[in-house]
């Protein structure tokens, strides 16, 4: 099955047993003893096992392990790693939660693989200047715990439980986007540890301002690098009040277009609907089934409203004539909190949902974002792309920011059907570069999309991408072979 898919543009695999183990000890004693040294011996590792878990994410990549897995306590022992690969030019590759969706943690090249995750401090918070300051191995949802009684929230939310400075590292966002904006939004300032051990503060240490015209935006280049330039040991987060009232809500539509038209005059009218998301037919299905939901099985709108009770109620209000005037129906409103946990849980479980219509199957997630006066268009030809490729796959969208996702499910044991699931990927990516979209609004590009960025952004802009890479990694060993 191996030499039949090696050579697929996307090089996807689907069966996480399997691992390339062409770099396996690699490594020296010595250098091992080094890196003991920089972390202490309980802090690394060469079991295999170890570097199977560490050589693969939740995309169907195949499971490429690192030579060694450390697990640094502080920046100065990131830095102090960093020099010390670097100048044995043993590539270095950040690993997080392992929740990404594009095979950024896979080691093609071998290398050290560096777990920021016991680094789990929330280092300052700010609630008059609305920030706060996270280490690493923070995660979403432990930092909104923490903020639980001061009135504040972090709401980008990408659905898994990631860790704040790998959403950082890959550009997420998620269901809030529409009004809070993503990563690249509500990051003021990184802890970056160079490929040669030098820390940089991307905005200058410890600042915390909201906006700024002091030359070039170093934030904005590291924010969806991927780890390739350097290893973010610090995040300085935009933070937001909690809103006083919150109303959720479900209303299903006779078409696609519909339903896209209805989010269209949503927004025209300058509601400020906090989420708004797009689930397909087999989506709504999928999640009837999973969650216990009693929905439609119809091309659905989940929606959500943050403000005061007053606000609350205009934006239900014009909401609902929007989209009675677009032909929707099956209005179910949640104004308790037990409610709304209920219908967005549906929402984030859309994965599992999807993976329950075939048994036995892997899942395969891939993503496009389009102007959403496109998004119709697209999503009709979406649907006959998988009638086409003779796919079963399930649609769901982030429809305010003309950003979906095709969830496809696999038969782990049939590599015809792998090819198919690689061959309808490249054709989704490039049908919304056609219609003046990007080839990801959110996954990132990793090891699977790096010829569909080249068709992005054109040649003058990956020689632009190259050169800053060769700048800051003139040896090329951070996370090597992803987004280049």
């Amino acid at each position: 099955m191996a030499s039949l898919l090696r050579p697929a543009p996307l090089g996807l695999f689907s069966w996480r047993g399997y691992c390339s183990r062409g770099t396996q000890g690699r490594l020296s004693a010595g250098f091992v003893e080094a890196l003991k040294a920089v972390v202490g011996s309980p802090h690394v590792s060469t079991a295999a096992v170890v570097r199977e878990q560490h050589g693969h994410d939740e995309s169907m990549h195949r499971c490429q392990p690192p030579d060694a897995v450390v697990w640094p306590q502080n920046v100065e022992q990131v830095s102090q790693l960093a020099a010390l690969c670097y100048g044995q030019g043993v590539p270095i590759i950040p690993f997080g939660t392992g929740s990404g969706l594009e095979g950024g943690v896979c080691a093609v090249q071998g290398g050290v693989c560096v777990n920021l995750t016991r680094m789990d401090r929330i280092l300052e918070l700010n609630p008059e200047d609305f920030s706060v300051v996270v280490e690493p191995g923070v995660t979403r949802k432990a930092l909104n715990t923490h903020l639980r009684d001061c009135g504040l929230w972090f709401p980008v939310d990408p659905g898994a439980d990631a860790s704040l400075c790998g959403m950082a590292a890959t550009g997420a966002s998620g269901t809030n986007s529409v009004r809070y904006g993503t990563m690249r939004d509500n990051v003021l300032n990184l802890e970056v540890v160079l490929p040669g051990g030098r820390q940089l503060h991307t905005a200058g240490r410890g600042r915390r301002f909201r906006k700024s015209a002091a030359g070039y935006n170093l934030t904005g280049l590291f924010v969806g690098s991927e780890g390739t330039l350097g290893l973010i040991t610090a995040a300085t987060l935009r933070l937001h009040p909690v809103p006083e009232a919150t109303v959720a809500a479900t209303c299903a539509f006779p078409t696609v277009q519909a339903a896209v038209d209805s989010t269209v005059h949503i927004l025209q009218a300058a509601v400020p609907v906090a989420r708004i998301e797009f689930l397909d037919e087999v989506m709504m299905d999928a999640c009837n089934r999973h969650s216990k939901l009693n929905c439609c099985v119809a091309p659905t709108l989940f929606l959500e409203f943050h403000g005061s009770e007053q606000a609350l109620a205009e934006q239900v209000q014009r909401t609902e004539e929007i989209i009675r005037h677009n032909g929707g129906s099956h209005f179910s409103w949640a104004k308790e909190a037990e409610e709304r946990s209920r219908l967005w849980a549906a929402r984030h479980n859309a994965w599992y949902a999807s993976l329950a219509l075939r048994p036995g199957c892997k899942g395969y997630s891939t993503d496009v974002c389009v102007p959403i006066s496109r998004l119709p268009e697209i999503l009709v030809q979406t649907k006959e792309d998988l009638e086409a490729w003779r796919l079963t796959g399930t649609i769901v969208g982030h429809v305010g920011d003309g950003n979906f996702h095709c969830i496809l499910l696999v038969d782990p044991e049939d590599p015809e059907e792998l090819l198919r699931v690689q061959a309808f990927a490249e054709q989704l990516g490039r049908r919304a570069l056609a219609l003046h979209g990007t080839c990801t609004g959110e996954h990132g590009i990793g090891l699977g999309k790096r010829q569909l960025l080249l068709e992005e952004v054109g040649v003058v802009g990956m020689e632009t991408m190259r050169q800053l890479k060769a700048t800051l990694d003139p040896r090329g060993l951070m996370n090597p072979g992803k987004v280049l």
